[in-house]
């Protein structure tokens, strides 16, 4: 029934637009918020003192919550766009993980995905949220994999974008990453040049090239905002070599029976021109868990398509948590 309202509201939407000439929209809760720049989104970012450290994250919008999660090696300013879109609709939540981002990981502290998810109950329960509609996209959609299997009652829907799957993960792209990253020079290497060279940054050969469609991305402050913290002492570095190197290990194996189980309702929106993770991630989604609502297939997408993007992942947001 769920994916029957699915497809009956999307071609409602289509039709709506089609005859006002206006794109679909569903009745927002309040006006939307300003765009968050670099500067307000630093000035936004609160931290949550646990266990596992301080953990950084940013919050907009009110009522039933929604979680976001970012990629590597990049934080929760991936979804500065959809947070502007959708706050109006949700409690709108995106923490940087362990090792990534703003987050201030305790000495001794695990970065691997089981400790993410631990991490994110934590986060959920102090800020009292029962349950969320999750975001993932990249490795974070791996977390959202193993969160949403291990607590199917915390989430409500589950909106994966290009990801790793039980069959690609770590995708073969990020084998050199996890290598260096052995070695201690992934940072001072790869990010670290990038940070210094926006240029490099954007090129071919830089993580413009590589995870975004549009050759003007990942944009100066986008760049500084991902990599300043990462390169800014050796322990930092440390972790995020910690983190590319927990991926090693393929976290998702043997969680199809488990994906097969989950009655969650998901909906899938990959960039088909991602040369990271193939469209076959997709078409396994799908067919594997319990309550796939289908696969939008988003053209001259890449990757990191929800940063230039958002207003897909908003469409996409909103009508599937209109029929959850």
């Amino acid at each position: 029934m769920q994916r029957r309202a699915f497809l009956q509201l999307t071609a409602g939407l289509i039709a709506s637009s089609v005859l006002t000439g206006h794109a679909p929209r569903l009745l927002a809760k309040s006006r939307v918020e300003q765009a968050l720049d670099e500067k307000s989104f630093h000035a936004s970012r609160r931290f949550l003192k646990t266990s596992f450290g301080r953990i950084a994250y940013v919050e907009r919008g009110s009522g039933e919550a929604a979680l976001f999660l970012h990629g590597f090696p990049l934080n929760s300013f991936q979804w500065r766009g959809a947070l502007d879109r959708l706050s109006p609709y949700r409690r709108c939540i995106a923490a940087d993980f362990l090792g990534l981002g703003y987050t201030e990981v305790a000495e001794g502290q695990s970065v691997t995905p089981d400790a993410q998810v631990a991490m994110l109950i934590t986060l959920l329960d102090s800020l009292g949220i029962a349950s969320v509609d999750l975001v993932g996209s990249d490795s974070g959609g791996a977390v959202a994999q193993l969160f949403v299997t291990r607590h199917p009652e915390r989430v409500r829907s589950l909106l994966l974008t290009n990801c790793d799957t039980e069959h690609e993960s770590p995708p073969a792209a990020m084998l050199p990453v996890i290598a260096l990253s052995h070695e201690g020079k992934f940072v001072d290497q790869w990010l670290a040049p990038w940070l210094a060279d926006k240029q490099l940054a954007r090129s071919p050969q830089g993580i413009g090239g590589m995870c975004f469609a549009n050759p003007a991305d990942p944009t100066d402050e986008a760049i500084d905002c991902y990599f300043k913290p990462l390169v800014s002492s050796p322990r930092r570095k440390a972790l995020v070599h910690a983190y590319a190197m927990a991926l090693e290990h393929n976290p998702l194996q043997d969680i199809g029976p488990a994906l097969r189980r989950c009655k969650v309702p998901t909906r899938i929106v990959w960039g088909v021109d991602d040369t990271i993770f193939s469209l076959a991630g997709a078409e396994y989604l799908d067919k594997t868990l319990g309550n796939s609502l289908g696969v939008r297939k988003v053209a001259n997408a890449k990757l990191f398509y929800p940063e230039e993007r958002p207003d897909v992942i908003a469409e996409e947001a909103k009508k599937l948590w209109a029929v959850v």
